[in-house]
């Protein structure tokens, strides 16, 4: 029989313990951080990034709010949150003027950290919100309404599109976190987000910025994820972080656990990198 035991379990450490996790407060932002996590490129990480950053950074004593915006709930699935059935979500809050505030569910386990879901209902919303008043701004409206909790840190994390979901993200956002995968096609496409992010800036939320791009899946054993990764940093300058994210197996295996990695697994590669990412922000967004 497998065990169902995480690594974390197997070896007796504490959540983020063999990493100074608790107890090691990293400086909170003067206001909160508002981050859009998104590419329409499939599968280079905004998910497993989303989930991890907000966890790693909940962890060093930071107030964090992931808002699941994939009708796929994947943000859901791995912060352990019910997503299924009739619950209060995204898809109410955008469409059905429910408050943010009845969605917003807190993480098991972890005290700084909270979800609100997707659920299968969020794939209609496009279409929905097509006929809708302000319908770029219904995110936006509903995160200003929020009060319960004040936060330091919102990861918004987004469908694999550019439609109106992404677009509700990118104008209730004050950040821009781009995920870019260390491999050939890495770049292909993102002009076309940057050109939706440029139109967004002019019409609908001139104080959005790309201010951070992040390079994951990197295969240190390979020349062309150091030459990807050299030309993204030519291309974006500081706002990459000096944090790159490897290939893990233990980061696709914690959210059949239910967990971030940095919970399943906290002295994984996978694990200590996005911490070290997390540091890097909480640190960037002090000096700011």
């Amino acid at each position: 029989m497998v065990s169902r035991e995480t690594p974390a379990q197997q070896n007796q450490v504490t959540p983020g313990g063999s990493l100074g996790a608790r107890g090691d407060d990293w400086p909170r932002p003067p206001k909160t951080r508002i981050f859009t996590v998104a590419n329409q490129k499939g599968g280079v990480g905004k998910t497993t990034t989303s989930v991890n950053l907000a966890a790693a950074l909940s962890m060093h004593g930071q107030r964090v709010l992931v808002v699941d915006l994939d009708p796929q709930g994947n943000a859901s699935t791995a912060l352990s949150i019910e997503h299924r059935g009739d619950v209060p979500d995204m898809y109410k809050v955008l469409v059905e003027d429910l408050p943010l505030v009845e969605a917003v569910k807190p993480v098991p386990d972890m005290p700084n950290l909270y979800c609100a879901p997707a659920t299968i209902d969020l794939a209609g919303a496009e279409i929905e919100l097509v006929s809708m008043v302000a319908r770029e701004a219904r995110l936006q409206r509903a995160l200003a309404a929020y009060k319960e909790t004040e936060l330091d840190y919102v990861f918004i994390d987004c469908p694999p599109s550019l439609g109106l979901l992404t677009v509700n993200a990118l104008m209730a956002a004050t950040e821009l976190l781009v995920p870019i995968q260390c491999e050939y096609y890495a770049l292909e496409g993102l002009g076309q987000l940057l050109r939706n992010v440029d139109l967004v800036r002019a019409h609908l939320n001139p104080s959005l910025d790309l201010s951070t791009i992040l390079l994951t899946m990197y295969d240190g054993r390979t020349r062309l994820a150091s030459q990807v990764a050299e030309e993204v940093r030519s291309h974006f300058g500081g706002s990459v972080l000096s944090t790159l994210i490897p290939r893990s197996v233990r980061v696709s295996e914690a959210p059949s656990y239910g967990q971030s990695v940095v919970t399943y697994d906290p002295g994984s590669s996978g694990a200590m990198a996005y911490m070290d990412a997390a540091r890097e922000m909480a640190y960037r967004g002090a000096a700011v």
